[in-house]
Parts: structure tokens; C-alpha cells; sequence
């Protein structure tokens, strides 16, 4: 039996984050987006993820696509994963094997 794994993708974070830059209250993104400002405090309130289609009517409210509001994640991990090459192709030898062991050792 696999284990099912949880993104840690802060989607809430994300929709305040995407509703900040643009200067929208709550009620803008509810108007915007279709939702009852309800529903999106309600989200907020107790913690609550919001389904799929309700992230699709918040990114049409956004004007941005579903494949947009998740790629952040995935630039973090590029934009992380980039530093380190980099890091690690500005060691010497010596440094690269004794960085390659230290990280054997924690994983």
C-alpha cells in the first residue's frame, strides 16, 4: 500500500498572497471570482482548503490560469535546486566530496 503524500503548497497563502498584490478586499476576489465572501472567510476562519473548482472560480477571478497559481512551488524548488549546482560547482574537489558525505549522513 503506498502512502499518499500532501503538497505542502500553502493554497490559502497563495490566494491572500495573489489578492494583496492586486489590492482586493475579500469582497473584491468574492465579487471577481463568483464566491460568496462567506465562503472565502469561512476558508480562512477555520482552515479549510477549497475545492478544486473553487480554486479554478478564484483564478478566473484572478485572471490567472490553475497551472499559474501552483507554479510557484515549483519555481521554489527550481530556484532552490539552481543555488545548490551553483554552490556546489564553485567548491573545489576536496570541498564537493567532504559536502557529498555530509549530506549522505543526514539523508
Amino acid at each position: 500500500m503506498r502512502v499518499r503524500e500532501y503538497s505542502r503548497f500553502d493554497i490559502l497563502g497563495k490566494i491572500e498572497k495573489e489578492r494583496l498584490q492586486r489590492g482586493w478586499s475579500e469582497y473584491q476576489l468574492a465579487i471577481k471570482s463568483d464566491i460568496p465572501q462567506s465562503t472565502i472567510s469561512t476558508w480562512y476562519r477555520l482552515k479549510l482548503q477549497p475545492s478544486v473548482s473553487s480554486i479554478e472560480h478564484i483564478c478566473d477571478g484572478l485572471g490567472i490560469t490553475l497551472a499559474e497559481f501552483f507554479e510557484e512551488a515549483d519555481d521554489y524548488k527550481k530556484n532552490e535546486s539552481s543555488e545548490l549546482l551553483d554552490i556546489y560547482n564553485r567548491l573545489k574537489p576536496r570541498q564537493r566530496n567532504a559536502l557529498l558525505s555530509f549530506l549522505r549522513t543526514i539523508i
